[in-house]
């Protein structure tokens, strides 16, 4: 059950990056997969809504962790456009894997 939680955190907290509801300093962390290699412009894994995953180091391990997690939510979830509605959806798909 703490893994649910742990997930949803990480989840929430990348989606509020990436729609600019933090800090900056938080705000700047995920980069989109297709930002981060433009060679990859061409495949069509490159129009999923995916964030590069840094080499992670011992003094970061959320920041990595919560771009996999992102990465492995499905596309429709990705692309909710409210919060709230996010985190029932998120919820949703969690506990229903549980």
């Amino acid at each position: 059950m703490s893994e649910v939680f742990i997930t949803v955190c990480l989840g929430v907290m990348v989606y509020r990056c990436l729609h600019r509801l933090t800090p900056h300093y938080l705000a700047d962390v995920p980069i989109p997969a297709f930002d981060a290699a433009p060679r990859r412009g061409r495949l069509r894994s490159s129009n999923l809504n995916r964030i590069a995953v840094p080499r992670c180091q011992l003094s970061v391990p959320v920041c990595c962790a919560g771009l996999t997690v992102w990465n492995s939510l499905p596309e429709e979830l990705k692309n909710v456009d409210s919060f709230d509605s996010f985190k029932r959806f998120l919820k949703t798909i969690l506990f229903i894997h549980c």
